[in-house]
C-alpha cells in the first residue's frame, strides 16, 4: 500500500508507522505502538544474549622437549577444557636451536592431537608462526555427548561391581573360630 495510506491509517489508530525492513523491495513495515514494539525487541536481545554461550580460548604450551608424564599431564587439563565446552590453542614452543628441528615439535603435536581427537575437532591445522607451532582445537558435542555416555556408564557399572564384591554369600565368608581354639593355634 502506498506509504501515505499507512500513515493515515496509524495516525487514525493512535499507532506508528515502523519500518521493520529496509532492504526489502517494497520495504516491510508495521502498524504497531512504537515504545512496546521498542521494549519487547530489546527483551528478546537481552534473553538472546544471556542464553548465549561463551567460548573462551583456553592455551597450553608445550616444549619442543617436554617429557611424556608432562605431556600426559597437560592432555589431561586440556581434555577437561574441551569437555567444559571451551575453545583450546596447543602450542610447541621452540626454545634456542630446537627450531632446527621442526619435526620434534610436529611429532609432540601429533601426539596430543591424536589424543584428543575422541572428543575435539581440529579448528586449524598446526601451523609454524615463528618459534611456535600453534593448532586449535574445538569440542565436538555429538563426540563429547558419546564420551559422557561412555563415562556414566563405565561408572555404573564399577558401582554395581563394588556393590557385588561387598555382599558376599553367607556360605563364602569363614566361620569365626572360638577365642579358645585361636590361643591353641598361636602356641604351636
Amino acid at each position: 500500500m502506498p506509504t501515505h495510506e499507512a500513515l493515515r491509517i496509524a495516525q487514525s489508530r493512535s499507532l506508528d508507522l515502523v519500518e521493520i525492513t529496509a532492504a526489502a523491495k517494497p520495504p516491510v513495515c508495521k502498524i504497531v505502538d512504537f515504545g512496546k514494539y521498542n521494549y519487547e525487541k530489546q527483551k528478546k536481545e537481552k534473553t538472546q544474549k544471556k542464553n548465549q554461550v561463551v567460548m573462551t580460548v583456553k592455551e597450553i604450551r608445550f616444549n619442543a622437549n617436554t617429557d611424556t608424564h608432562d605431556i600426559d599431564f597437560k592432555t589431561k587439563h586440556l581434555r577437561q577444557f574441551i569437555l567444559d565446552g571451551h575453545k583450546v590453542k596447543t602450542s610447541v614452543l621452540y626454545k634456542g636451536r630446537m627450531i632446527t628441528h621442526p619435526e620434534i615439535g610436529e611429532k609432540l603435536m601429533n601426539e596430543v592431537l591424536e589424543k584428543l581427537t575422541d572428543i575435539a575437532k581440529i579448528e586449524s591445522p598446526p601451523k609454524l608462526e615463528g618459534k611456535m607451532l600453534t593448532t586449535y582445537l574445538v569440542p565436538d558435542k555429538h563426540k563429547v555427548q558419546s564420551y559422557k555416555a561412555r563415562l556414566a556408564k563405565e561408572q555404573k557399572m564399577r558401582e554395581q561391581a563394588e556393590k557385588m564384591q561387598g555382599e558376599k554369600p553367607v556360605a563364602e565368608q569363614p566361620a569365626e573360630l572360638p577365642a579358645e581354639e585361636t590361643k591353641d593355634n598361636g602356641k604351636q
